[in-house]
């Protein structure tokens, strides 16, 4: 109809996070591509289709890191509207079982401190997983 809005439908884009701890401090990466490059956020990536959280979990962190993982335990999920795309983001505790990391596609990696926790640009949907951690004590 004439004057009548065509609503236009968000992408979302289903994705996973590791929250690798380590002697009370976590693996912080800092982006090295799109539209968010320098900034930081918790390395992992995109569910592929058919593909399990936990199973696109340890790829992402094989393609992104060179390093394996065991994953602890489910921590929580975000959901949040980025322009152009919504992204619903799940988020593990996790333990480094590599001795080293390598780093295929960010700039810089870090481990960071509770004290430093907020010292870095965060991705807007990583913030409330950082402030959870805080509030648990888990940094």
């Amino acid at each position: 109809m004439k004057g009548m809005e065509q609503e236009t439908t968000r992408q979302t884009l289903f994705v996973v996070s590791a929250i690798i701890v380590r002697d009370r401090t976590i693996l912080a990466t800092q982006r090295g591509y799109g539209d968010y490059t320098g900034w930081w956020e918790f390395p992992g990536g995109k569910i592929q289709e058919g593909e399990s959280p936990e199973a696109a979990l340890h790829r992402e962190i094989r393609e992104e890191l060179a390093a394996t993982i065991a994953i602890d335990r489910y921590f929580d999920t975000v959901d949040y509207d980025y322009p152009g795309f919504h992204l619903s983001m799940q988020c593990y505790l996790c333990t480094l079982i590599s001795r080293e990391i390598r780093l295929t596609e960010h700039l810089s990696a870090t481990w960071f401190h509770r004290a430093n926790a907020f010292d870095r640009r965060w991705l807007a949907a990583d913030i409330p997983i950082l402030e959870k951690l805080l509030a648990e004590k888990i940094l």
